[in-house]
């Protein structure tokens, strides 16, 4: 199947993987084995070397898009004063929501999650790609309160808000909101009113082609945090022009402008046909009428194999920045040179002219490239003073700080549920779940970032027997992995490579290995050529299994909406044999 057919029906047939997951009894989580046996991670290295990066120095007035380089989709932006916020995408990864702090859009801090404990995030029988989907995240100046609201495909949970006065404070239990469809926003009016816009499918029996869907609004009542019966109205049917049978109209956001109303929302579906278009109404309840330039951000009309290619564009939110200068902030995807998407849907941005009666967003509609201007005044800082870093970059984590640093996830269940921090480095207590299970598993993951790039970690590990296992596993969900870690076999300790397609493992190769001293387990990858290494002695490293193929760490061959994951792992349920 070709990648555009492949991508249009990419959102029905994982929709329907996941309603298939959802309703399947998971493997229980028994939670950790006996800590004795827990494999110590210490000295965690992270480097990235992306050739487009050292084409392409950063000059006096630039910084680098994407501003989030990994699995950091779906984003959407809001404001107050001079404090930013941005949120994304995070699926069945726990905790949920990442937020980040800005005070210029170009220096970024995260300052925690939204969805940071159980009781907000019922994600423990979702598969990879389900849960959290597109969180939209808004700053309501008439009560002076943040809201975030967003569709939990998972736990019963559908179309959900929590709210804050702070966010760098935390967030408030979900309320559940009465209402179908996904990718759902808020708008606070001038007058205090407020409103929900979402996608959703077509009235009963009036769906006229696959991927036709609708945008829908409803009022909505502040003081009780619901949407109110009867008031909801289609505003957009199928896309820009019906007649063209547009998909997966959707990501919808409503911004007021010189006292009208612009209803933007992504179109095309999430792959190479995405793009973004605009609609325009005196009346916030609509008719809303479309621009005659749509869309106004798209890659889709470019040679397939350019050079640099950046694509995918869409899902966009836009702010006014420093100085009255608009931005939006955008997925997209950095592939490699096999045309796979590894590192997933990332967080982009570009500078928005909006000094007509549409949004313009510049160079948005040619080919993307990797440096924009910044806005008039503001420093680049970008990987120093506590600040993100972009483009290549090294991340160390010696695990030893308090706080452990919240690029680190887990998968369906809370971080603290099977780590301990200790002053040598970082405990990972087994479950008895495998990377397979769907199920909470005891991994802590960091993204992949960069096309080309090495991880290292050091263990200490010994195994007790074959069910247990440790190490690094490559993950792009639990149908579709590498597992690169330290087991047995009789009374003798082995070095396994296995990876699983479609759910079936199979061992690609296996070495006895002395576990009396630490060992370095690396993940290097160049593009879609991956090598597994180790090393006994802290500088020599040996290979495993030669050069592999990255093709199941990416969406293209694995499906869903997630980027792939670095994880430190272990488990009492191997079943990996060497």
């Amino acid at each position: 199947m070709n990648k555009q057919k492949f991508l249009s029906l990419f959102k029905v047939v994982t929709a329907s993987v996941i309603s298939l997951l959802l309703f399947t009894d998971a493997s229980s989580q028994k939670g950790p084995a006996d800590k004795k046996n827990s494999p110590l991670f210490s000295q965690f290295t992270y480097r990235g070397d992306d050739q487009i990066y050292k084409d392409n120095p950063l000059e006096a007035g630039e910084f680098y898009t994407p501003i989030l380089q990994g699995c950091y989709p779906d984003p959407a932006i809001t404001r107050k004063g001079d404090d930013y916020y941005l949120v994304n995408s995070s699926f069945a990864m726990f905790p949920g929501v990442p937020i980040f702090h800005s005070k210029d859009l170009v220096n970024w801090k995260q300052i925690g999650h939204v969805l940071d404990r159980p009781s907000q995030l019922k994600v423990e029988k979702s598969g990879v790609s389900a849960g959290i989907y597109a969180p939209d995240i808004k700053y309501n100046k008439n009560n002076d309160t943040f809201y975030m609201i967003t569709t939990q495909i998972s736990g019963g949970m559908g179309n959900m808000v929590v709210k804050t006065k702070d966010p760098m404070t935390g967030w408030s239990d979900p309320v559940k909101l009465q209402f179908d469809g996904i990718d759902p926003s808020l708008f606070f009016d001038d007058n205090g009113k407020a409103y929900v816009v979402h996608n959703d499918a077509p009235d009963k029996g009036k769906e006229l082609y696959n991927g036709h869907r609708v945008i829908k609004i409803w009022e909505y009542d502040v003081q009780n945090d619901k949407v109110i019966a009867g008031t909801d109205k289609i505003i957009v049917d199928g896309g820009v022009d019906i007649r063209q049978k547009p998909i997966w109209i959707e990501g919808p956001h409503i911004y007021k402008r010189n006292n009208r109303y612009y209803l933007m929302c992504a179109e095309g579906g999430t792959g190479d046909w995405h793009s973004e278009v605009i609609f325009v109404s005196d009346n916030v309840m609509g008719p809303y009428k479309p621009a005659k330039n749509n869309p106004i951000l798209t890659q889709r009309h470019f040679p397939k194999m350019r050079a640099n290619k950046m694509d995918w564009t869409g899902h966009a939110d836009l702010i006014e920045g420093p100085g009255g200068q608009y931005y939006a902030v955008f997925l997209g995807i950095r592939p490699n040179e096999k045309d796979r998407v590894n590192a997933g849907r990332e967080t982009f941005m570009l500078p928005v002219d909006w000094s007509g009666e549409f949004p313009v967003f510049e160079n948005g509609l040619v080919p993307l490239k990797p440096k924009i201007r910044m806005p008039e005044g503001v420093k680049n800082q970008t990987g120093q003073n506590g600040f993100l870093p972009n483009g290549n970059f090294t991340f160390k984590d010696d695990f030893l700080a308090k706080k452990l640093d919240y690029k680190w996830i887990g998968m369906r269940g809370p971080r603290e549920a099977f780590i301990t921090q200790t002053k040598k480095g970082l405990l990972v207590n087994p479950f008895s779940t495998n990377i397979k299970a769907v199920a909470p598993v005891s991994s802590l993951f960091h993204r992949q970032q960069h096309n080309t790039f090495d991880a290292t970690v050091s263990i200490n590990y010994v195994p007790k027997s074959e069910t247990d296992l440790a190490g690094l596993v490559h993950y792009q969900s639990e149908r579709f992995n590498y597992v690169f870690g330290i087991t047995k076999k009789g009374s003798d300790n082995y070095l396994v490579l296995a990876r699983t397609e479609a759910g079936k493992t199979t061992l690609l190769a296996s070495e006895k290995l002395d576990v009396r001293k630490a060992v370095q387990l690396q993940i290097e990858a160049k593009g879609d050529d991956y090598r597994f290494n180790y090393s006994s002695d802290g500088k020599n490293f040996k290979n495993l299994g030669g050069t592999v193929s990255g093709d199941i760490l990416s969406t293209n061959v694995a499906g869903g909406f997630t980027g792939s994951l670095i994880g430190l792992y272990a488990t009492t349920a191997n079943d990996i044999r060497p």
